[in-house]
């Protein structure tokens, strides 16, 4: 059973026991994986201008489409409600926003590599990004609205309950949330 984590003399520390490790690293590799089909809609043809290859911006005609993910677009939501200011922005910096939580959730993935975590300030607030991004991924698969679903959520604790998919994700949810909750706790505490 996870413990959590702690501001302490060697820094912020919580643990993680090896299923939960392997539940977590798996779906850091999920989000890893919606994230890297968008990308590669942001490959540029070889042909294409030099400017272009050397900045990666892409040519005002190459527009992206549209994220028709839900939880996709949690993750890469619209700079604007104005649909030309959204797509202009997407297209200058999607692809950046993309490789940083690539990097945040890959880094994460390699910090799992023991039962106790023992991170300093940066790798945490790093940890706790790469969490929320799952987070966010399992709050829109859960249809998670307004605070009735969050309750309907949180009442899902018990494993030997669990009978659906809806139920198992729920209760992955709830891990996911409680371990950033204590994450996010002992980084507040060691800013003090």
């Amino acid at each position: 059973m996870a413990k959590a984590f702690k501001n302490g003399s060697k820094g912020i520390t919580g643990t993680l026991h090896s299923a939960e490790r392997k539940l977590i690293r798996e779906l850091f590799n999920d989000v890893i994986a919606m994230l890297d089909e968008r990308a590669q809609l942001h490959q540029l043809p070889e042909d294409l201008d030099p400017l272009y290859a050397l900045t990666g911006m892409r040519p005002e005609s190459m527009d992206l489409p549209e994220i028709s993910d839900p939880a996709l677009a949690k993750l890469l939501p619209n700079a604007s409600d104005d649909a030309a200011v959204a797509a202009e922005h997407r297209r200058l910096s999607e692809a950046d926003l993309i490789a940083q939580k690539i990097g945040r959730l890959r880094e994460a993935q390699l910090l799992l590599e023991t039962d106790k975590l023992v991170l300093d300030q940066h790798s945490a607030t790093r940890f706790a990004q790469a969490l929320n991004d799952v987070r966010l991924v399992l709050a829109e698969r859960l249809e998670i609205r307004d605070e009735a679903d969050s309750a309907r959520v949180a009442q899902v604790l018990d494993a030997s309950e669990v009978q659906t998919p809806e139920e198992y994700m729920s209760l992955v949810y709830n891990l996911i949330s409680w371990v950033l909750d204590t994450l996010m706790s002992a980084l507040m505490d060691a800013e003090f």
